[in-house]
């Protein structure tokens, strides 16, 4: 069991769970709590740890049977956790490989976040775009880090569930998308036309911009169409998370519920 705070193994993972570059340069993240681990594809996992507390449990009993975590005393795991009261579990776990081609707008349309930096914000719009029945998240490589701890948390395990991409090169990617014949909305107070006036096709992608700026000019000017959310009062902007749900679900609606011939 590890009982020391100096021990290399405890400080590699708390610095994990701090430094983006440092989980970006070794291309592993730290997850932590029952739920969440448990929903860690079982190959992803590199190294798992949890207290002897947890391990006894019974709910950490079949979890531990499948992960074979090291044991770690209590002390240990609160230096290595990113949370107040950890909840004795924890697994070190590898980044997503995934790349553009895994993401699917025919199953529902593709969410594109430019510079999106709140993490709350980000995680909630990967549990809505898995509601929503989205065909997955292309995140800029500005927007907050989908692999902080405060990202992970807010997904819910989204994260392990709904494709996504880490774009570099965001309008690239956007021209690449338009090659394959999805059509690119962006959510902009300029629209021509309101949301839920838009005929969005079978491909689709809602493009999403930075928190206090919206959407930069060279990205806006990608899209094949402007569009807006009505807005009373004295509101300059939504939420982008509330943008997003709103478009998802607007698209998801007509899936469901789509208009009768006439």
């Amino acid at each position: 069991m590890i009982t020391a705070l100096s021990n290399p193994k405890v400080k590699d993972v708390a610095a994990l769970q701090k430094k983006a570059a440092l989980r970006k340069e070794k291309g592993l993240f730290a997850a932590e709590g029952r739920r969440f681990v448990a929903e860690i594809p079982p190959e992803r996992v590199v190294q798992a740890y949890a207290t002897p507390d947890f391990a006894e449990s019974p709910e950490g009993r079949a979890l531990c049977e499948r992960l074979h975590p090291e044991t770690v005393s209590p002390e240990v795991m609160e230096k290595m956790s990113d949370t107040r009261s950890p909840q004795g579990i924890l697994a070190l776990v590898r980044m997503s490989d995934q790349k553009l081609c895994d993401l699917d707008p025919a199953r529902g349309p593709l969410l594109i976040l430019e510079n999106v930096q709140d993490p709350g914000n980000i995680g909630t719009l990967f549990r809505t775009a898995e509601a929503a029945g989205s065909g997955g998240i292309v995140l800029s490589g500005d927007s907050a880090d989908p692999y902080s701890p405060k990202v992970l948390r807010a997904t819910m395990g989204a994260v392990f569930r709904l494709p996504f991409v880490i774009a570099d090169d965001l309008p690239g990617t956007v021209r690449s998308l338009k090659e394959q014949g999805v059509k690119i909305f962006a959510a902009h107070l300029k629209g021509e036309n309101l949301y839920t006036e838009a005929a969005f096709p079978e491909k689709t992608a809602f493009l999403l911009g930075n928190e206090g700026n919206g959407l930069s000019e060279e990205i806006s000017a990608l899209a094949d169409r402007l569009i807006r959310i009505p807005m009373e009062g004295k509101t300059e902007s939504l939420n982008v998370a509330v943008a997003g749900a709103l478009l998802l679900y607007e698209a998801m609606r007509r899936r469901i519920c789509p208009p009768a011939s006439s």
